[in-house]
């Protein structure tokens, strides 16, 4: 993968937190891989690590100021924004995060950033209960639905005596996704030519007009695979149920609400050279239909609500005689013996692969920003990834059935 750096350049934003440490071993990542690289700290990164260390292992200035006479002469910001062909973000602060998110420009690294039109990656880092307010979840959400790609956190220990998602990516790994991202930016497409069809997120099955059953699914994986399946060069429909979600970049999206409109648009879809089914339908829904009054209470206790069971999405399209896509995949949530739930939803549904997610409290719950995941063949072979954020389980899946579709 190294080629892909080789004579590149890439504008390093370093964020003011402890793991703003990394970020010097990231410069010497870097240029091993053949890339130059030019620092820009924040004030709060110079609390950290000192400008003159980056420079030293960069081999050329580091920026820090937004005002700096010598540079701003010449619009130093503009030109920082410009002549590279990456900007990393690293650390990622909450606080860097919410201005980017916000477009703010209030320091040198703001304004660079609002002022780019290269591609942008960033490597969240921050306490676990930070990761996971609703503001920063939020911020995540804008910030992927204009572009920006994310690599980590990992889960682990951090400053503090506390441990979970928000420790920053290590360096190595963050080189790896920036080959990545610059390897699609080139045209490593290889889904180039290919239909994608997704569907994600929940159905929502109406009792009355203000009661539903649903489940957990924040539609995250799905979405982030849509965004995967685009930027690998396919044409992608999203199928989604409803969610507070951006839609993908480059994504046709078709939004629904129940079960059997999600069958009715998935078949609408059609053809596809691949179907990943990640949404999490509700398997049940009311046998009578929704009426436009809602149900009262009336003392007497919950009225009966016999149940018909939802059509089989996955099923229906991994088994269809005529205009079946080449290659089919299902998602398995679970929450105890993974694996064997697994291999046997795929002997039952007749997928050509399926992604078990463990949504335990300990693998990851329905609805968080991270997934544990293991892929099982038809054959019964297994292969386990570690806890991923789910745009990596995106990336990472979209790269393996784009290899079994040309292999």
């Amino acid at each position: 993968m190294t080629e892909t750096l080789a004579q590149r350049r890439v504008l390093l934003v370093i964020g003011g937190g402890i793991a703003a440490y990394k970020a010097l071993d990231l410069i010497r990542r870097l240029r091993e891989r053949g890339a130059s690289v030019c620092p820009v700290l924040t004030a709060g990164a110079q609390e950290f690590v000192t400008p003159l260390a980056a420079a030293a292992l960069a081999g050329e200035r580091a920026h820090t100021d937004l005002f700096d006479r010598a540079s701003e002469a010449e619009i130093g910001h503009i030109k920082l924004a410009r002549q590279a062909d990456a900007v990393v973000v690293a650390p990622a602060t909450a606080n860097l995060m919410a201005r980017m998110a916000g477009g703010h420009a209030a320091d040198l690294a703001t304004t660079v950033l609002l002022a780019t039109t290269l591609p942008i990656l960033i490597a969240p880092a921050m306490n676990v209960q930070m990761w996971a307010h609703p503001a920063t979840r939020r911020n995540r959400a804008v910030l992927e639905g204009d572009g920006v790609r994310i690599v980590g956190p990992n889960a682990g220990r951090m400053a503090e005596p506390e441990s979970g998602p928000g420790r920053m990516a290590e360096p190595n790994e963050i080189a790896d996704a920036l080959e990545r991202m610059l390897g699609q930016q080139a045209g490593d497409r290889p889904l180039a030519g290919r239909r994608v069809l997704v569907t994600s997120g929940p159905t929502h099955e109406p009792i009355d007009p203000v009661r539903y059953i649903a489940n957990r699914s924040s539609g995250r994986q799905g979405h982030a695979i849509a965004a995967a399946a685009a930027a690998a060069g396919a044409a992608v429909t999203l199928v989604s149920g409803p969610v507070a979600l951006p839609d993908p970049p480059g994504v046709a999206v078709v939004r629904v609400e129940t079960a059997r409109q999600m069958l009715e648009a998935v078949e609408a879809a059609l053809p596809a050279d691949i179907a990943v089914f990640a949404a999490a339908v509700a398997d049940w829904r009311p046998e009578q239909e929704a009426g436009s009054k809602k149900i009262k209470k009336d003392g007497t206790g919950p009225a009966p609500m016999p149940l018909v069971e939802n059509p089989d999405i996955l099923a229906t399209i991994a088994r269809l005689p005529v205009g079946r896509p080449p290659l089919v995949v299902g998602f398995a949530a679970e929450t105890d013996t993974v694996v064997e739930h697994a291999r046997a939803k795929i002997a039952r549904k007749g997928c050509d692969l399926i992604v078990a997610n463990d949504v335990s409290a300990e693998g990851g719950v329905m609805g968080g920003a991270d997934n544990t995941v293991h892929l099982i063949r038809r054959d019964g072979a297994v292969e386990t990834w570690p806890r991923l954020g789910k745009e990596e389980v995106a990336r990472r899946l979209v790269a393996h059935v784009a290899a079994l579709l040309a292999g």
